[in-house]
Formats: C-alpha cells, structure tokens, sequence
C-alpha cells in the first residue's frame, strides 16, 4: 500500500480530508499500477508558501493550486538509482488549502472535491502525465476524471 507522508503546514487541515486524499492516492496508484511500497510526500501550505515555491522552481512569481516534485524523472544525462532495497520515492506534492478553498468556493463544489481532485493532479504529475500540450491535457485530465468519477468523488 502507498505510503504517503502529510505535512500540514497550516495546521487547519481536517483529518477526514487527510483521510480522503490518502484513500484516492491509494485508488489511483492501484489503477495505474504503481508499486505497493511506494512512497508520496504531500504538504499543505499557503498561499504565500506556495507563491515562493512558484517563483524559485518554476519562475512564475504567483500562488497556485498545486505543485508537483517528482523524484524518478531523469534529466538529461542523469542516471537512474534504483535498488531493491529501498522503497520507491515518487515525489512531494504542494497544495496550496488558499487556493483550494478559493477554488471550491469558484467552482461551487466542497473543499473535499477540490483537495482531492488537486491531490490527485498532482499524483498523476508524479507518475509522468502532463499538460504541456493539447493532447497530453485532454490525455491527463480524462484520466483524472475517470479516477474521481470511479473512485466516487464527484462534483457536486
């Protein structure tokens, strides 16, 4: 079973909403295969927190919702350490609970759906989807909403 690591840096994060995040993440690593030992660090912050984030990885000097640090990425002429010994580190994940009470309140649906949903983004961040084109988006973003939609979590 995926091991996530919580840190809540705004000490106001509801421990059913840990509790929902933790059972997705676990959802869609079933679906998508990922290894049982897995592991996956999430932090919520604010959005100042975030904002220095944005602007010191990916140079954009704004809050958002969320960020994604995946560990098993290889740049150019990097190698990859794997060993058998140890668990497979996905990455961190960055949620922003400014953004995503300001988001839920924009979209009209919980808070509980906005987590989930941006907790479940950025996994899939880690796991290789990305949006950087039209196609990449429609592939990510259908694969969310079929996670959300099976796993229950609708919006509402």
């Amino acid at each position: 079973m995926i091991q996530i690591d919580f840190q809540d840096e705004t000490n106001s994060v509801d421990e059913a909403y840990v509790d929902l995040i933790q059972r997705i993440i676990r959802f869609a690593g079933d679906k998508e295969g990922v290894q049982p030992d897995a592991e996956v660090s999430i932090s919520f912050v604010d959005n100042n927190e975030i904002q220095e984030i944005n602007r010191n990885y990916r140079q954009k000097d704004q809050p958002t919702d969320v960020i994604s640090f995946a560990m098993q990425e290889e740049g150019e002429g990097e190698t990859k350490i794997l060993s058998e010994d140890l668990p497979l580190m996905l990455g961190d994940i960055v949620i922003s609970l400014d953004k995503a009470k300001e988001q839920a309140e924009d979209y009209g649906h919980s808070l509980e759906r906005e987590l989930g949903f941006l907790a479940l983004h950025g996994f899939l961040h880690l796991l290789g989807y990305d949006h950087e084109n039209e196609e990449e988006e429609k592939s990510m973003f259908n694969r969310q909403e079929e996670i959300l939609h099976e796993f229950g979590l609708e919006r509402s």
